[in-house]
C-alpha cells in the first residue's frame, strides 16, 4: 500500500527553509555593507592617511652650512660633496642582519655601528640616519650595485665640512662634528631634523645658529624600499650666512712658524677695531678628522701628548704675566697720585718693614737711583715691589680690572675664562685665608696669584695703544646673505675707558715702553736693529718654579719644565698703531731673548709685507 504524501506540509517546510536562507543571506549582506560603510566612511581619513604614508615620504633637506673667510677672502671653512650610506629604519626588517651584510661591502668600524645605534634610539625611525659618511669611490660603487638588495638602504650625495687651512685655524674656527646623544638632549630636534653635524668648538660653535641655516622639506613618492620615485612638493632649504673674520691667515701662518720648537701662544689685535689678526696656539691639530669622528687611537694620541695640542693656549692658557704688566701698574699708580717721576733707590732687593725676607731684583747689583720711566725701561723689580706696597692690593685690584685683567674680554669664542686678578675677597672666598702683605709685593711684578690669558694681555695692550680707549676684541667683522648677496658690516664695540688717567699719563708710559725697544738700556733693545718704525713694548719673564731665598736660578742647567716662561707685549707704529701683540713662549726663558724677537718678526711681517707700510725704507722682510 502506497503511503499518501502530505504535499501541503512539505511545501510549507521548503518555503520556511527558503525564507530562513534568504534572511541569513540578507543578514550577511547587511553586515558586509555595514562593514564597508564603516571602512569607507567612518574610517576613511584613517586609512587614507595610512595609504598616503605607504607611498609619500616627508624628507628633510639639509641646508648648506655658511662659509667662513679671513679678512682677505681666503677660505677657512668650506663644504665639499661626499657620498654617505644612509638608512631608513622603518624599511629595514632585521637591522643587525643588514648591518652584518653591509660590513661585507664597505668598511664599518665598531664605532660606526655604536654611534648609529645610539642615533636609532634618539631619533624617529621614519628619519634617515647616516651609517657612514664620506665613502671611498670603490665603496660607493659596490654599494650602488648592491643597494637594491637592501630595502631602506640608500647611497646619497651630501655636503661635508672641510677646513683647507688645517692646523692653522683649529683653535679659531674650530670644527663641526656628528651630533651626539649629549647634543640631542640640548638642541631643538625639529630644527636639526635631517641634519647630522653641529659646531663643536670655536667660531663653528659660537655662531652655530647663523652658520646652520634652515632645513627644507620634500614630499616625495617612494617605493617599497623607501627610495624616492618622484618629488611631489618641495620647500627649499635656506643656506647659512657667510662669515668674514678679521683674521689674517698669512700672519697666522707666520706666527705658527715663528713659534716652531716651542709651546706657546700669539695674539695680535688691530687696536682701532678690535679685530683679531692672529690667534695662535702651538702646537695645534688638524680639525678635519673630527668632522666624521676621529678614531679612538688618534684621539688618544692627541689627548695624551705631553705638548697638549688640544689646549687652546691663546684662550684658555693662564700664565703669570711677569713684567709685561709693569706699565699698567704704573698707570694705576698715576691714577692714585703717585707720580711717574718718583725716584727710589734700588739695592737689588726689597724687604717689608720688620721682615728679613728679601724680594730680589733680576739684577743682583740693583739699579741704584731709578725713576718710574727707567723702572719700565730697565724692568726694575724693586721699584714695583715698593709701588705695589704703597698702592695696596685693594687699589691694585680695582685699577688693573679697568684694563681687563681678571675679567672676560667678551671675545666671540665659547667658554672664555676670566683669568685672575687677586683680591682680599677672592682669597677669603677661594682659600678661606687672609691676604698677606708679601702677596701684594709680588703682585706688583706679575707673580703670585695673578694669572692672565694671552688674549687678555693683547687686549690690554691694544687699550694702551688706543691711549685708554677699550675696544672689544672680536673675530667676526661682516656677514653675507648667500641668497641676496647682501653684506652687512659689523661695527666695533667700544667699551669703557680707563677713567682718571690723563692722556699725558698714557704718553709717559708709552714713551717709557718705547725706550724698552729704542733706548740704550731697554731690556728689548736688541730687537731694534734695522727697525723701520717706532714701537712700544715690554718684556716679561714669569717664574714657573719658586726659588728659595739663598738658591740661584741656573737657566742653562734647569730642566725645561722648570724654565721660566718668556713673554712680550707691544704695539706699532707708535703714533698710529696698526697692531698690538702678546707673545707667550712656555719655558722659553728670558722675555728679551725669546718672546721679543718673535714679536718683532711678526710686527715687521704685518706692517711691511701685509700692509705695505714703510716700503720706501724697507727691504722685503721675511719673504
Amino acid at each position: 500500500m502506497i503511503p499518501v504524501r502530505d504535499y501541503l506540509k512539505e511545501s510549507k517546510i521548503i518555503h520556511n527553509r527558503i525564507i530562513f536562507l534568504f534572511g541569513f543571506v540578507s543578514l550577511l549582506a547587511l553586515i558586509l555593507v555595514a562593514r564597508l560603510v564603516h571602512l569607507q566612511v567612518s574610517q576613511h581619513q584613517h586609512f587614507s592617511t595610512l595609504a598616503q604614508n605607504n607611498r609619500i615620504d616627508i624628507i628633510s633637506l639639509p641646508p648648506v652650512r655658511g662659509l667662513i673667510y679671513d679678512r682677505n677672502g681666503e677660505v677657512l671653512a668650506q663644504n665639499f660633496r661626499v657620498y654617505n650610506l644612509e638608512i631608513l629604519p622603518d624599511k629595514v626588517e632585521n637591522m643587525d642582519e643588514t648591518l652584518g651584510e653591509l660590513r661585507q661591502l664597505i668598511d664599518l668600524s665598531d664605532d660606526n655601528i655604536k654611534q648609529f645605534k645610539t642615533l636609532l634610539k634618539r631619533r624617529p625611525s621614519f628619519e634617515r640616519q647616516t651609517l657612514r659618511a664620506n665613502l671611498k669611490e670603490d665603496e660607493a660603487a659596490r654599494l650602488a650595485v648592491n643597494q637594491h638588495r637592501y630595502p631602506g638602504i640608500e647611497l646619497r650625495a651630501r655636503l661635508q665640512r672641510n677646513y683647507p687651512k688645517g692646523e692653522l685655524i683649529s683653535h679659531v674656527v674650530g670644527y663641526v662634528g656628528r651630533i651626539s646623544s649629549e647634543d640631542l638632549a640640548q638642541i631643538d630636534n625639529k630644527r636639526y631634523r635631517g641634519l647630522e653635524y653641529i659646531g663643536k668648538s670655536g667660531i663653528e660653535s659660537y655662531y652655530e645658529s647663523s652658520l646652520l641655516g634652515k632645513s627644507g622639506v620634500q614630499r616625495a613618492e617612494t617605493n617599497a624600499h623607501g627610495r624616492v620615485v618622484r618629488s611631489l612638493e618641495q620647500t627649499e632649504p635656506v643656506s647659512g650666512e657667510t662669515m668674514y673674520l678679521g683674521l689674517d691667515i698669512k700672519l697666522q701662518r707666520k706666527s705658527i712658524e715663528a713659534l716652531e720648537g716651542f709651546e706657546g701662544a700669539v695674539v695680535a689685535i688691530e687696536p682701532e677695531t678690535g679685530d683679531i689678526l692672529a690667534f695662535v696656539s702651538v702646537p695645534s691639530f688638524d680639525p678635519n678628522p673630527f668632522v666624521n669622528g676621529i678614531t679612538k687611537k688618534n684621539y688618544d694620541l692627541l689627548r695624551s701628548s705631553p705638548r697638549t695640542p688640544l689646549l687652546n693656549r691663546a684662550l684658555y692658557g693662564r700664565y703669570a704675566p711677569g713684567s709685561t704688566i709693569k706699565g699698567f701698574i704704573s698707570l694705576v699708580g698715576i691714577k692714585n697720585d703717585i707720580s711717574h717721576d718718583t725716584q727710589i733707590f734700588c739695592p737689588g732687593w726689597f724687604s717689608l718693614p720688620g721682615h728679613k725676607h728679601r724680594y730680589r731684583d733680576w739684577k743682583k747689583t740693583g739699579h741704584a737711583q731709578i725713576s718710574g720711566h727707567s723702572a719700565i725701561v730697565e724692568s726694575c723689580d724693586v721699584y714695583y715691589y715698593r709701588l705695589a706696597k704703597r698702592l695696596g692690593i685693594d687699589r691694585l685690584h680695582e685699577g688693573m680690572t679697568h684694563f681687563g685683567f681678571g675679567k672676560e674680554s667678551g671675545v666671540d669664542l665659547p667658554g672664555e675664562p676670566s683669568g685672575l686678578m687677586p683680591s682680599r675677597k677672592w682669597k677669603r672666598r677661594a682659600r678661606n685665608q687672609p691676604w698677606y702683605p708679601g702677596e701684594t709685593v709680588i703682585t706688583g711684578i706679575g707673580q703670585g696669584y695673578m694669572l692672565v690669558t694671552p688674549l687678555q694681555l693683547a687686549s690690554a695692550t691694544a687699550m694702551l695703544a688706543n691711549r685708554g680707549d677699550k675696544v672689544q676684541p672680536r673675530f667676526l667683522t661682516a656677514v653675507e646673505n648667500p641668497q641676496s648677496q647682501l653684506r652687512r658690516e659689523i661695527a666695533p664695540v667700544f667699551l669703557e675707558t680707563n677713567e682718571g688717567v690723563s692722556q699725558k699719563s698714557y704718553r709717559q708710559i708709552i714713551n717709557s715702553m718705547k725706550d724698552v725697544i729704542h733706548g740704550d738700556k731697554g731690556t728689548a733693545r736688541r730687537i731694534n736693529e734695522g727697525i723701520k718704525y717706532q714701537m712700544a713694548g715690554k718684556t716679561g719673564t714669569a717664574q714657573v718654579k719658586s726659588i728659595a731665598q739663598n738658591e740661584k736660578y741656573d737657566e742653562e742647567n734647569v730642566e725645561k719644565k722648570f724654565k721660566d716662561h718668556s713673554l712680550f707685549v707691544g704695539f706699532a707704529p707708535l703714533d698710529n698703531p696698526k697692531i698690538a701683540i702678546a707673545v707667550v713662549v712656555e719655558h722659553g726663558g728670558s722675555g728679551s731673548r725669546t718672546a721679543a724677537p718673535i714679536a718683532r718678526k711678526l710686527i715687521d711681517y704685518y706692517l711691511l709685507n701685509r700692509l705695505g707700510m714703510f716700503q720706501e725704507e724697507a727691504d722685503d722682510v721675511n719673504g
